[in-house]
């Protein structure tokens, strides 16, 4: 039970704890709306039948008027994107059950069948929450929701009892039900996630594949332009790669790559983007980085490359360096740019840094 009460976001990196939340969100809203639904529909239906079973105090119109508010709130839901949002329409909706439930208990002599729905709603409701703090807080509310309704209908203490230990009853079984709902869930989520990075990244490198850089750097450029940031680009060729390979075999080769990724991975922002673009050709993108800004960072690469030996000898890199000109100017032709630069580096003598025109 232990692993049971621990929220599987609690596993995860603060970025990923995000992902996830959005992931449930996405993957749970459509049965939070249907839930919502059913919810406005049988509270309806509950409240017209009473009227067939016992006398209420209060008007039927009365006792009608959380329907509205409970319709509105799910059809708001059918619009919200945030996860914020759909929990905090979850608890609305909650919330409004409670006071309908209590409107009808207090109609009626000692308010006592209108508990057993109150009973009901932290089982009915115990998969849709999204954390741990809006499944806490719907708890408390299903667990207090009818209190005033029984204390207010002159409820005996034996029923007080009652209550309190059946609905402490359905908030544990809500609990288990959550916990193994949300292990599954984030199960599914990791596996869809690592099938994503398999889809994306180099098996034998672990960065971007060519397609994956290329769509995020589109991105991070549109979004470098409409910062008015500068944003440059790193076409990176290991020198005398085909000859390694020859040499020592492709494992050496391999090898030399693996180390490579590793240190240009180490040399990185939060912000840049690295891709394997073809065998020994990688590729970088540097937002917020001008010229010689980039420039700078392209020559502490290929003194870091330095670092990484081959059997014949330490690996060095040509690099070509491009800044992005204009709004106009894409990631293709930015990366064209500084392959270009790239090529006159190898052409002046490799193991440097060539600036694009």
């Amino acid at each position: 039970m232990h692993a049971l009460s621990i929220s599987p976001q609690h596993s995860c990196e603060p970025d990923q704890r995000r992902e996830y939340t959005q992931y449930l969100a996405q993957r749970m809203r459509p049965m939070i709306q249907a839930l919502m639904l059913v919810a406005c529909l049988a509270y309806v239906a509950a409240t017209a039948a009473s009227t067939l079973v016992a006398a209420s105090s209060l008007p039927l119109l009365l006792r009608l008027t959380p329907a509205l508010p409970l319709l509105l709130v799910a059809t708001a839901a059918t619009r919200v994107r945030r996860p914020l949002s759909l929990s905090l329409l979850a608890l609305s909706c909650v919330l409004l059950l409670e006071i309908g439930i209590n409107l009808n208990g207090m109609g009626h002599v000692r308010g006592q069948p209108w508990v057993l729905p109150g009973l009901l709603l932290p089982v009915a409701s115990s998969v849709i929450w999204l954390g741990l703090w809006d499944f806490t807080v719907a708890m408390a509310l299903c667990a207090f929701g009818p209190l005033s309704m029984l204390v207010l209908g002159a409820a005996d203490g034996v029923q007080i009892v009652q209550y309190a230990v059946y609905m402490a009853i359905a908030i544990s079984l809500s609990a288990v039900l959550r916990a193994f709902m949300a292990r599954t869930l984030f199960e599914q989520f990791r596996l869809e996630r690592q099938l994503r990075e398999q889809a994306n990244t180099d098996g034998l490198t672990g960065l971007l594949l060519r397609n994956r850089f290329l769509e995020l750097a589109r991105l991070a450029l549109g979004e470098a332009h409409r910062q008015q940031k500068p944003a440059s680009t790193l076409f990176l060729d290991a020198d005398h790669f085909k000859q390694l390979n020859d040499d020592h075999g492709h494992a050496a080769g391999d090898a030399a790559l693996i180390a490579l990724a590793a240190t240009l991975r180490a040399q990185m922002r939060k912000s840049d983007l690295i891709g394997r673009i073809g065998g020994e050709e990688f590729a970088m993108l540097l937002p917020g980085l001008d010229l010689h800004q980039a420039s700078r960072r392209a020559e502490q690469l290929r003194l870091a490359v330095h670092a990484v030996q081959r059997p014949d000898g330490p690996l060095t890199v040509s690099i070509g360096v491009a800044e992005c000109l204009h709004a106009a100017e894409n990631i293709e032709a930015l990366l064209a740019r500084a392959d270009q630069a790239m090529r006159r580096a190898k052409f002046d003598g490799r193991d440097r840094a060539v600036n694009a025109h």
